[in-house]
């Protein structure tokens, strides 16, 4: 599947987010994780990938399933504000 180049930077940036689950990116650009890891491997430099995969792996909050139950939104409340 082909994204836009806008669809593919905001892809990234939702894989880095760390409340951001897979599961979120699957339902709004159609990927699931292994797509997800497949397009940060292609889209970033080595060492950028390595330290991605380092912070995501076994991260509760990437995966619905592995999150409390009272985390219901998928970013910080203060991470979009505008000073």
């Amino acid at each position: 599947m082909q994204h836009l180049d806008h669809e593919v930077s905001r892809i990234i940036e939702m894989a880095w987010e760390d409340r951001t689950p897979f599961e979120a990116i699957n339902q709004q650009f159609g990927l699931n994780e292994k797509n997800v890891i497949a397009l940060m491997r292609e889209q970033l430099t080595s060492s950028s990938f390595k330290l991605w995969r380092k912070r995501v792996s076994g991260r509760q909050s990437k995966h619905i399933k592995l999150r409390h139950p009272d985390i219901l939104r998928g970013y910080c409340k203060t991470q979009y504000n505008h000073r």
